[in-house]
Order: structure tokens, then C-alpha cells, then sequence
């Protein structure tokens, strides 16, 4: 793979400029980082695979026939890493970690099948499934791990604020001050926390490609923040998006609906749930935003002005 450069994703690229200096030697350093990992690890290299914002990711094979997947993260100080979780977790609700590389910031991982996201079946019998596979990741890594992090509720509700600000009030002041309510009514959670994945979205929820322990229900995770926070986040946050379903009259009664059938199968407070639902929605869209994305960013702020 040294030679031409690197195909990266649009996301990926964003990112990658928005770090500057740092950003532009990673990509160029990219080649040679794989040419290495190759050695290492014995690998062929396939397709880039796609998805994801944070890292460049593609499939490869051993040397004796085995699929894998190797991805080099990028070097940004905003990013956690998710190797002790995964790591923790021994395939558990997770995807398999198979070696790292830690000086290049890259994981060779089990290679999986399609997303949730790609998924046909219809967006209840997906909630479940995400809810499902956070049970088992939740029990999968204990208490172990923890990236440690300021209250969720607080950090959100500044980021809410800033870059609400930056980027010249995109948000209305009905929306602004819902969602800020919603952080003040969650900050300060004193009931039980569990080591959280932190960004549970569909596409972040594959089908393993043969049943195998830790995967009871058929699909793992990737990509875990992994830091300890109340269990009603996680759910909350694998429902902020689902935009292309919630449009017209009774989106919000179909949210809410979908809340309560997750809140009852994790057993977390239905009305927590919603409310990290909406706060992880306009933050998440705000991020994008100051990505460089409005396009990506926009069905995220358009559903929770509609939500208000």
C-alpha cells in the first residue's frame, strides 16, 4: 500500500483537516504505517472499508487465510481509545481484539458483516437488538474500565452552548433551552453507572459472521468510548438519530414509543431515556456542524426542532 495515496472518507478527511499539522502527517505517513503492520502482523491487505470518522479502516487476511480488519485511529486528543475496553470485554458484546499496535494507534480486529444500519428489519426490532447487545456489553467488560469523564449532562450541555455560539445560533431558543433543561435534570446521577459504549448507533452495531460466544444474539459492537455514566445514556444515545423515520405529525409519539420499548428491555428510566435522546440528537448535529458536515448534520437538528 505505500505509493498512491490512501483513499480516505469524507468524514475521515474533515476530521484529518481539522487537525491541522497532525492531520496531514498522519495521511502522509498513512502508507508506510500499513506497510509495517503488514510485516507485523502477516497480512494481506483487501478493500478499504467504509464508514466511520475517526480512523482509516480495511480488511486483510493472515497468512494462514484469516479475515481481519486493521484500523489506524487518528491522532486526536478528542478521541479515547478503545483497546482497553475491547480488550476487557474478550469479545463479549464487542467485537475481538486480536493484537495492537499501540505507537501507531491501530487495532487488528475480527473482521464482521453489514451494520444494523444496512438492516431491513423495521426500527423497533433494531432498538431491541442494539439494547440486547448493550446488556451484553455492559456485563462484558464490569466495571473494569472506565475512561474517566466529567459529568455527561454538564459537558454536553457546554458543548450545547458553545458551539450553538460559534456557529451564529443554528438552534431556536425553544430548542436551546429544552435541551439545556434536559441536561440540568440529568446532571448529577447518583444511581448505578456501568462502563457505557457511548456512541451505540446503528452503525456502530455489525453481525458477527459466525455465531461464536458473546454474540448470543448474532451482532457485536465497535468503536467503544467506554466511561462510566448512568446505563440510561447508552440507550438514549442509540436513539438520537432514526431521522429518516421521524418526520410528520406523530414523530414524537413514535420516539417516545421507541424509548419505552428500549427503556423496558435495559431496564432504565423511560423519561431519562428520551431526554438523552433529544440532548444527544442536537449535540450530535452541532458536531457535525463544526466538522465541516451541515449536510450529514442537518436531518440530526431538523428532527429535534420538530421534537420541541
Amino acid at each position: 500500500m505505500s505509493g498512491a495515496p490512501l483513499r480516505l472518507q469524507p468524514l475521515v478527511r474533515a476530521r484529518v483537516a481539522r487537525l491541522g499539522e497532525a492531520g496531514a502527517a498522519w495521511a502522509a505517513d498513512l502508507p508506510a504505517v500499513l506497510v509495517e503492520l503488514a510485516e507485523r502482523w502477516s497480512l494481506t491487505w483487501e478493500r478499504p472499508l467504509p464508514g466511520g470518522s475517526s480512523a482509516y479502516v480495511v480488511g486483510a487476511r493472515t497468512s494462514a487465510g484469516e479475515q481481519r480488519v486493521v484500523k489506524v485511529e487518528l491522532p486526536d486528543p478528542e478521541l479515547t481509545d478503545p483497546a482497553p475496553v475491547l480488550s476487557a470485554a474478550a469479545g463479549r458484546g464487542y467485537v475481538l481484539l486480536h493484537d495492537t499496535a499501540p505507537e501507531h494507534r491501530a487495532l487488528l480486529l475480527e473482521r464482521l458483516g453489514d451494520s444494523l444500519e444496512r438492516s431491513s428489519a423495521a426500527p423497533e426490532e433494531r432498538v431491541l437488538r442494539l439494547v440486547t447487545t448493550l446488556r451484553v456489553a455492559w456485563a462484558g467488560v464490569g466495571s473494569v474500565v472506565a475512561v474517566e469523564v466529567d459529568d455527561k449532562a454538564v459537558q454536553l450541555a457546554e458543548m450545547v452552548e458553545r458551539l450553538d455560539a460559534r456557529h451564529g445560533h443554528p438552534l431556536s431558543s425553544s430548542l436551546r433551552r429544552v435541551v439545556l433543561a434536559h441536561a440540568e435534570r440529568l446532571a448529577g446521577w447518583a444511581g448505578e453507572t456501568v462502563t457505557v459504549h457511548g456512541d451505540p448507533h446503528p452503525g456502530n452495531l455489525l453481525r458477527v459472521l459466525s455465531p461464536r460466544i458473546g454474540a448470543p444474539d448474532g451482532w457485536v459492537l465497535v468503536d467503544p468510548d467506554g466511561f462510566r455514566a448512568d446505563p440510561a445514556y447508552d440507550v438514549g444515545a442509540a436513539l438520537r438519530d432514526w431521522s429518516s423515520h421521524l418526520r410528520g405529525p406523530d414523530a414524537a409519539a413514535r420516539l417516545r414509543s421507541w424509548c419505552s420499548l428500549a427503556a423496558e428491555a435495559s431496564d432504565v428510566d423511560p423519561d431519562r431515556t428520551w431526554a438523552w435522546a433529544h440532548l444527544e440528537r442536537v449535540t450530535t448535529g452541532l458536531f457535525l456542524l463544526d466538522l465541516g458536515a451541515p449536510r450529514v448534520a442537518a436531518p440530526f437538528l431538523e428532527v429535534a426542532e420538530a421534537l420541541v
